[in-house]
């Protein structure tokens, strides 16, 4: 996987201004969940997501929500989550075209310079688990265990693109 997605697309955490993804990797690795307001794909993934997403927070990587949507379509979505684990808006849905990511939910693992290192599509647990082994081999840490009790079955994600 040798996608490299533009640095300079911007990203929007919950009340605050805009930033580059090159600001956003200025200092560490990105572990982002992927997903899209508007679909059920999204939301039966939240508490898996956010499970992961909270056993990276102690890595030396940033982890963080991306929300296909507005900053208030965001935080609408995950309510107090947003609280929890930076919330980034991609209205534009330009980090997902650049990832290459076709389905929502996505997890992915961005490198500094912006190289997609793991990318996981819909609900694929096997694959999630890939790329959090991945990850935590790059981080030096523990990888969670995915999927976990309570967990939902493997499902197919919803358009990436947004459309039906």
């Amino acid at each position: 996987m040798s996608t490299q997605v533009p640095l300079d697309l911007e990203l929007k955490p919950l009340d605050h201004d805009a930033r580059t993804l090159g600001d956003w990797l200025t200092t560490f690795q990105m572990a982002a969940v992927v997903l899209d307001p508007y679909t059920h794909e999204s939301a039966w993934v939240l508490d898996a997501a956010r499970r992961i997403l909270t056993h990276f927070g102690g890595a030396d990587c940033r982890v963080a929500f991306i929300v296909a949507g507005t900053e208030s379509e965001a935080q609408q979505f995950l309510g107090p989550i947003s609280d929890e684990i930076l919330t980034l808006s991609d209205e534009t849905r330009g980090l997902i075209t650049g990832a290459g990511v076709e389905q929502l939910p996505a997890f992915l693992h961005i490198a500094q310079d912006g190289t997609v290192v793991g990318r996981a599509e819909g609900w694929a647990p096997q694959a999630w688990r890939e790329v959090a082994i991945g990850l935590a081999l790059h981080m030096s840490w523990t990888y969670p265990i995915i999927p976990a009790a309570g967990d939902p079955v493997a499902y197919p994600g919803s358009p990436a693109s947004g459309a039906a």
